[in-house]
């Protein structure tokens, strides 16, 4: 038995791969590198490049290697770059996540973890986020995620009385930072940590994008996870499927208080040793001053915790980034 994580070679579902591995189950992992790396597929899992557009390639794939479940990565994640790119973020996250489901159903695997977001909740205009927050995704991509836990919910309503009713639970999270293997890394060329490392990297001077925002210190508070502790709760969510515990719907993965920009610059300098200080460049349209979520539900459910501070947070990004050369 087994467990298929699409997007695999991914920064965050290579790491759910090796999370799986270390808590005794055998994951599977489906990739088209379109985003992936290879070489961050760990050595001895199993690997079969191919999307999850193509229905006869998963539904072969969950066979042929008896899957109990699918944890479910695989996704256009750029929440900006939607906006350009709507129609291709919606065949990649909807009908991905649909072929995935019909798929399962023709197999007779019934547990799916989904990655979702908390780009679902949009700008919300309540300081602490809760799964029941009003969701108003502010772009394609928040817009899709939230259809991909529309689409678990009515499958699980219609094969409720089958043979295989699905059990499902989506996982929201923001920023994930940080790298529990010196090899694997964040390759996203849109997310904070990458981008200051890369301006670093080049001895140039990181920016800040508005520093008038109405929190402390003039700078947006989000939360920031480690990506370890996200894949960490994924597998839980997993083995409570195995167990047959009963999950919700969804979780929050927040951090219950959050990092600003500013906290996050200066753990840049205070970790890497490079002093600098950041240009405060001009606010992005539709950039709310605070999105913090709490995680007090998966802390119950998935023993969800914030097992890093913000230093080793960096720590593992920066050695991770400058192991790749």
């Amino acid at each position: 038995m087994s467990w298929l994580v699409t997007g695999g070679a991914g920064y965050i579902g290579s790491h759910v791969v090796r999370a799986l591995s270390d808590a005794g189950l055998t994951p599977v992992v489906l990739d088209d590198l379109s985003s992936g790396v290879a070489s961050f597929v760990p050595e001895g899992a199993a690997f079969v490049r191919g999307s999850i557009l193509d229905r006869e390639l998963v539904e072969s794939t969950l066979r042929d290697h008896e899957a109990q479940g699918v944890i479910h990565v695989a996704g256009y994640k750029y929440a900006g770059v939607s906006v350009q790119r709507p129609l291709h973020t919606y065949a990649q996250n909807v009908e991905g996540t649909r072929v995935i489901l019909e798929a399962m159903a023709a197999a007779g695997v019934a547990n799916i973890v989904f990655s979702s977001s908390a780009a679902v909740f949009g700008t919300p205009d309540v300081p602490l986020v809760v799964e029941d927050t009003e969701k108003r995704p502010a772009s394609p991509y928040g817009e899709s995620k939230l259809i991909g836990e529309w689409l678990l919910r009515d499958e699980a309503v219609a094969t409720a009385g089958s043979e295989n009713p699905l059990v499902h639970t989506s996982l929201r999270y923001f920023n994930v930072v940080g790298s529990a293997d010196p090899s694997v890394y964040d390759v996203s060329p849109h997310n904070l940590f990458p981008i200051v490392f890369e301006k670093l990297l080049a001895g140039e001077t990181p920016r800040i994008n508005g520093g008038d925002y109405a929190t402390e210190d003039g700078t947006n508070v989000r939360d920031y996870v480690h990506v370890d502790d996200i894949a960490l709760a994924h597998v839980a969510a997993a083995q409570r499927m195995i167990a047959g515990q009963p999950i919700e719907a969804a979780y929050n993965l927040g951090s219950g208080d959050g990092l600003s920009v500013r906290q996050i610059m200066d753990a840049m300098a205070r970790v890497t040793g490079i002093a600098f200080t950041p240009e405060i460049g001009p606010r992005r349209p539709g950039d709310p001053d605070r999105i913090v979520a709490t995680g007090e539900l998966a802390a119950r459910d998935l023993d969800w915790r914030m097992r890093h501070t913000v230093d080793e947070m960096v720590r593992s990004g920066w050695e991770a980034r400058r192991n790749a050369g």
